[in-house]
């Protein structure tokens, strides 16, 4: 089974604040193959050019592979836009396109800590 991971997620383990991680999360995050969407690079990317991240996210992302075995999801980008569309809870752009690449990918796990996520998408796990 597959799960995505939200940016916060992502950037903590990074960090390797597992601490920070409910025991759902961690479990998942264990148990699933784990993807992001394309969107959590860019978000990352933004992130580093504010100053709010030291390294841009293909290093990040190099870790994240060579430890968990994170993969960048390819399902199409169309069909995740197509699915965004009805999105409508949120204006924030990443959050978005990444509840909606969770939804539009056999509408599968998404471990955030973004409560806001966790409202509205039912497969939000925390």
């Amino acid at each position: 089974m597959n799960a995505y991971l939200d940016t916060q997620v992502f950037i903590w383990l990074c960090q390797n604040q597992l601490d920070r991680l409910t025991p759902a999360a961690r479990r998942t995050i264990e148990q699933t193959d784990l993807l992001v969407s394309p969107m959590v690079l860019l978000e990352l990317e933004y992130l580093y050019e504010i100053g709010r991240l030291l390294q841009p996210p293909h290093p990040l992302l190099a870790h994240l592979q060579k430890q968990i075995g994170l993969r960048v999801c390819d399902y199409p980008f169309a069909s995740v836009i197509e699915t965004a569309l009805f999105e409508t809870w949120t204006r924030d752009p990443f959050d978005r396109v990444i509840a909606a690449h969770a939804k539009a990918s056999n509408f599968s796990p998404l471990v955030t800590s973004d409560p806001r996520i966790r409202q509205q998408y039912p497969r939000a796990v925390w």
